[in-house]
């Protein structure tokens, strides 16, 4: 395990419209604020064709993994982490479970999502993170460096 200690800093309340797309929102939101690192929690509903990434259909490195693309429109729950990558650029991890008719998919927003009329996020800043997501040869994921 390898930790650092942070603060909390800026909390910012966000409320997307129909069609924002995450990751992109969030990351332009925190380049333009000049967010290092931040946690973030979302709620609200996703258009039918937004898709998620589950883990890989088997053990493998590097993964093949399984993108699900959402029929309908769902409603969505999800946490995630904004840090920057090894270029600067904020990148936001995030897994959300999405439902509809008493099904759920859940899995990694990073193929796209895009709000179905609302999405409520909530972000907390982290002061002096000093994460960085680094490229991984082996696994071919972008891993917190801290």
């Amino acid at each position: 395990m390898r930790f650092r200690e942070t603060t909390l800093s800026r909390t910012f309340i966000l409320r997307l419209e129909h069609g924002d797309r995450l990751p992109d929102i969030l990351e332009n939101f925190a380049r333009e604020k000049n967010m290092a690192g931040a946690l973030c929690f979302f709620l609200g509903g996703v258009k039918d064709g937004s898709r998620l990434v589950e883990g890989p259909a088997a053990d493998q490195l590097p993964p093949d993994p399984l993108v699900r693309v959402l029929s309908g429109v769902h409603e969505i729950v999800g946490l995630g982490t904004i840090f920057r990558d090894e270029a600067g650029a904020p990148k936001l991890h995030a897994h959300a479970a999405a439902g509809r008719d008493r099904k759920t998919e859940t899995g990694c927003v990073r193929p796209g999502i895009e709000t179905w009329h609302i999405l409520e996020v909530v972000i907390l800043e982290m002061d002096d993170c000093g994460a960085l997501r680094k490229k991984d040869p082996a696994t071919g994921f972008d891993l917190l460096d801290v």
